[in-house]
């Protein structure tokens, strides 16, 4: 017996589900070759700019968090001058276009049953890829190998993820932080208020006060370029 406890080296692995409470089995998964060397997670918060035309400069203003980001490079080697390449060339390799094609279809491409991208968690040891819930924003492709027949024998892939949020869990951290806040939005083409209420509150069911606060009129066609105010629901709100 061996005096130092053998290890085995945990590979990044992308999981994909059909559906956002990722029951059940998945639908498929893409480990990576190499595991990554650094990973940037990016926290954002929006502030919306009242700055008026010749006035001095107001406060910013709040809005709201994005969802937290995920930047990773993964490269794909057909080379074979990995381990995990040698395996995958005793079992039958996959040329680097086919790889690229898997990943696509995983994480990239819409899922025929959720009619959307289908959702992801990551999984790598015990850091802060243990288990995170995602989806995919971009990838960008850099091929930096080929053979003679033009083949690509090695990518570089450029990935950036978008933490997909429970809900329910956001629901709740928003109704006991946020609620005793006013909010203001400026109005994008596209939005509507029961949504911008889910946003704020964690509830559409809202939308009719704040049209009233607001003297909305025509609350179903909001006009993008607009400014919303969203009080507090406690006390009452009131005009």
């Amino acid at each position: 017996m061996g005096l130092l406890p053998s290890f085995k080296l945990q590979k990044l692995t992308i999981y994909a589900y059909a559906d956002v409470k990722r029951s059940g089995r998945p639908k498929g998964k893409f480990e990576v070759m190499y595991n990554p060397t650094s990973i940037s997670m990016s926290h954002q918060n929006v502030f919306e700019d009242l700055q008026g035309i010749n006035t001095f400069g107001r406060q910013a203003r709040y809005s709201y968090a994005r969802s937290e980001s995920l930047a990773v490079d993964l490269v794909i080697d057909g080379n074979g001058v990995s381990d995990f390449a040698l395996v995958r060339l005793i079992e039958g390799a996959k040329s680097v276009s086919e790889q690229i094609d898997a990943f696509l279809a995983l994480s990239f491409y819409m899922d025929g049953e959720a009619h959307e991208p289908r959702f992801l968690r990551l999984e790598w040891g015990d850091g802060v890829l243990k288990h995170f819930d995602c989806r995919l924003d971009h990838v960008d492709i850099k091929y930096t190998s080929f053979a003679r027949s033009g083949a690509p024998l090695r990518a570089e892939l450029s990935v950036t993820f978008i933490a997909d949020v429970d809900e329910a869990k956001q629901a709740s951290a928003i109704s006991k932080a946020s609620p005793d806040l006013s909010h203001v939005r400026v109005v994008r083409s596209g939005d509507t208020l029961p949504q911008l209420c889910q946003e704020i509150y964690g509830s559409p069911l809202h939308y009719l006060r704040v049209a009233q606060y607001n003297r909305l009129n025509h609350f179903r066609d909001l006009t993008p370029g607009t400014t919303l105010i969203f009080p507090p629901l406690s006390p009452p709100l009131a005009s």
